[in-house]
This record gives structure tokens, sequence and C-alpha cells, in this order.
């Protein structure tokens, strides 16, 4: 009962007859901002009519080819990079560290070679290092023999030092500096130093050409490391990082042998990266120990992770506040745990799902280092009375740097959307206006009108279903019977 109400109201009411639906298509065809159609629709040669058809198809056609191709190549996530120069007044000069290449003090370390091994799984942990079998009997035994030995404590007390007898001379843009301007820090070269760290004010320089000029004595006859491992270079080496980061040396750090004066020049490059899927970094990471979150900040927290939950206790190397590990469980478990972080890839670095991304801003320092040797004979002699060292001794000892920018000005490199949601309706609404003179309204016409051919389409359907079987009583059939042509009348 209740479908045949609906068919006779929709009979009476909402489906038109042919003529006025036939009226309405001439009428939509006509009035549509559609170029083209009308000319299909009033045109009265057959010829003419069969090419207008053709034109407007053949333009259709073309639109949506353009549009398809221009959604894939949105979703295809494209980007452009730009370059700046930026030139300014004054600018922020970065933070260097610097470390000696002989890392332990000849008198601790004259009796206890181990110590070089126990050294190096420490430094597995910032970089691999795979350590021979032939010392594993020998450091079991050290190791047996020196449980309550602290490492940590060994190399910042038999460690290298930086104090007015290995650091000679300290300027920095006119004004001096002292040992107690730098700070203390733990590297794989053991004790290293940085000047200008994160917890001073930031250091600036107006004029190129001047900056932190520095003159070592690295002391080789109270400095040693151990040739048998591949360390058997003198020197200083030293890598400039921004005041925010850690500082990396592996494959970063630039070297100044003995008895020579290192000049070097620097700029400042500034990268921005987009976010994902257009670029691979992701802005909302956090690191716990670090301000400013870097790749290699990330590395190192990712292994702290991994290496307190292996082992329960943290290694001095890397950030955190969990237990130090002491020299069993560093030979027995953190040495594993790192070669096992890096076989299995826990820790990986670069795309935007990998544990630690590339950062969205980051600050790098390009370098031009230039070398000569210290000084002509004068020079050697001046030093030698100054210091009451031989001229031997100054050309085996003595290590000059000199940090500069090259100009005053930065670089950046930033990485833009190539397409964004803007240009690409443009995109859309260029190709529309181009071959077939359409625009937003066109559109909202051509959907309002298939809305309306699919309203019918529902009512003829719903006209055409079959009816639906009484199974009442005579005298319900003769209620149900009055009711409906009561209902009816009220259609």
């Amino acid at each position: 009962g209740i479908l045949e109400k609906i068919r006779l109201c929709l009979i009476k009411k909402l489906l038109p007859d042919l003529e006025d639906r036939r009226k309405y298509h001439e009428e939509f065809a006509s009035s549509i901002s559609f170029h083209g159609v009308h000319n299909i629709v009033h045109t009265q040669s057959k010829a003419r009519r069969v090419l207008w058809l053709l034109i407007v198809v053949g333009c259709f056609a073309i639109v949506i080819w353009q549009i398809c191709s221009r959604f894939i190549y949105y979703f295809s996530w494209p980007t452009t990079t730009t370059m700046v120069v930026q030139y300014v007044e004054n600018i922020k000069f970065p933070a260097v560290t610097f470390c000696n290449m002989n890392r332990f003090q000849a008198h601790a370390v004259s009796n206890l070679k181990e110590i070089f091994f126990v050294w190096n799984i420490v430094s597995a942990i910032l970089q691999e290092i795979s350590m021979e079998d032939k010392y594993s009997q020998e450091l079991n035994h050290f190791l047996l023999g020196n449980q309550n030995f602290s490492i940590k404590d060994f190399t910042r007390k038999n460690g290298f030092y930086l104090n007015s007898s290995t650091l000679l001379e300290c300027d920095f843009f006119g004004k001096p500096c002292y040992p107690q301007d730098f700070e203390h820090v733990f590297t794989e070269y053991g004790n290293c130093f940085t000047f200008n760290h994160n917890d001073l004010s930031a250091r600036r320089v107006s004029l190129s050409g001047r900056g932190l000029h520095l003159l070592f004595d690295v002391q080789q006859d109270k400095f040693t490391d151990e040739p048998s491992l591949g360390y058997a270079d003198a020197g200083i080496t030293f890598v400039i990082h921004s005041p925010q980061e850690l500082p990396r040396f592996d494959g970063l750090g630039l070297l100044t042998p003995v008895g020579t004066h290192a000049q070097v020049a620097i700029r400042q490059l500034k990268s921005i990266i987009q976010e994902y899927p257009w670029g691979e970094c992701k802005p909302d990471i956090k690191l716990q120990y670090h301000k400013t979150y870097s790749t290699n900040g990330c590395l190192l927290e990712c292994k702290a992770r991994y290496i307190q939950d292996w082992c329960g206790c943290l290694p001095f190397i890397l950030p955190g506040n969990g237990t130090e590990c002491d020299l069993l469980k560093l030979y027995k478990c953190v040495y594993p745990a790192v070669y096992d972080i890096e076989i299995k890839g826990l820790c990986t670095v670069g795309t935007h799902n990998s544990t630690c991304p590339t950062p969205c801003e980051e600050t790098d320092y390009p370098t031009t280092v230039t070398y000569s040797n210290i000084g002509g004979e004068n020079a050697i002699k001046y030093f030698s009375t100054k210091l009451k060292k031989s001229p031997e001794y100054i050309r085996q000892n003595l290590v000059r740097i000199e940090i500069k920018y090259h100009d005053l000005s930065y670089k950046i490199t930033q990485q833009q959307k190539a397409l964004t949601i803007s240009e690409l309706l443009a995109d859309v609404g260029g190709q529309l206006g181009l071959f077939c003179g359409a625009s937003m309204l066109t559109l909202i016409e051509l959907l309002e009108y298939i809305f309306t051919n699919f309203c019918w389409m529902c009512i003829f359907l719903l006209l055409k279903a079959p009816e639906m079987p009484q199974w009442n009583n005579p005298s319900q059939n003769q209620s149900t019977n009055k009711e409906k042509k009561r209902e009816i009348q009220e259609c």
C-alpha cells in the first residue's frame, strides 16, 4: 500500500511528461555556458551539426587528458630547488671542536696497552670499528682484573687537556680568548674542546677575513696513541658545526698536521627541506636530549635507547641518564649490541620512514683549507726563544689554525613545492577555459543537470516496481482502502 501511494504521488507531482522533459533538455543545451553545445542543438545543417559535435567532443577529450595529466603530476609530489645568497652586516660564528690526534698522556698508558682496545670499543658506538680477535684474550684478562676501572674517568683525567701550555695563543676577532672559553666534550678522539658552544651567547663577526686564530702545542712527547690500531698521525683535528649540534668527526673532521699553518675559509649554507610527501623531513620529530633536531643527535639517541634496553646501562659517550656501563658490559654487551644495530638496520637515517629522517632545516659550513709551513727561520727562532724550546721541537709540535668567513653572506638552498593546490586549480581552470570556455559555474550547471536526470531515473524505476500483494482479511482491506483514498486525496 505504501509503494502505491508513493507511485500515485510521483505520477501527479514529480515526474514531468515527455514533452516537458524534452524542452528541459533543449533549454539546458541552449543556456549552458559550455561553449559549442548550443551550436549542436540549434544548427539546422546536419553536416555543421556533426562538425560541431566533433569539435566539442575533441575539445572535451583534450580537457580531460590535460586535467588528468596535471593531477598525476601533482600526486607525484614534485619539488624545485631555489638558491639565494643573502648578504648581511654581521653573521653568527659557528662552533669549532678541536681534538689532539694523540689521545692519551704517555705516562698513563705506557704499561696499559689494553686502554687503546677499551677505547676502541667506546669509539665503535660512534663509528663502526672492528676489533681484531688476536687481542681478545689479552683484553679479557685486563677486564677481569680491572672490573672497577672507569674508562670515562681515566679519559677525562689522562686524556688530552687544554690549558696555557697546550693553547699558546687564542684570538677571536681581535679579542683574546682563553682555555676556559672552550667546553669539554667526549668524542671518538677522547677529550675534545668546543669553542662557541651552545651555552654561550652567539658570537658574531662583522668583517670577512677575520675570525678565530689559534696556536696549539700538541706536545708529542707527553701524549701518545697506538700506531698498530691505525692512529699514526700527529696534529690537531677539528670540525666546524652549528652551536646547537654535536660535533661529528666521522668523515667530516679536518686535520692540521704539526709544523703547519692552516687557513680555513668558511661559508654558511642553510638547507630547507619540504616535509613528506614532497620531501623527506618530518617536522614533528623532537629529540629528548637535544634542543635542535639533527640526524647525528637522533642517531645517538636511537642507539642509546636500544643499548639501554639490551644491556641495562648506558655508555657515557651517548646522551641519556642511565647507569654508566662498566668495562665488562662494554665488551660483552654494548659492543655486540652496536654491531647488531648496524646489521639489522635498527637505527636508520635519511628517508621519511627511517628512524632519523632528514631535518627540515639544517646549517652546514663548507670549508676551503690552505696550508703552509709555520714561519721561516726568524719565526722559528722567535717561538724557540719564547717557549724555550728547540727549533726542532717547534716544527714537530706547533699547529696554527685560522678560521674566518669568506665573506659576510650566507646561502639558502630551499626545496619548494613545484605545484601547489592553487596552481593546480589555476591549471585546471585554464584548460577548461581554453578548450571549452567553461568555469566553475559551468561545472555546477552540469552537476545540477546530472542530478535532475538522476532523480527522474529513480522515479521511473520506482514507477516500474511491481505492486505489493495484499495479505490482509476483507475487513482490514476495506479499512485500508478508505485510508488509502484519504491519503491519496491529501497527496
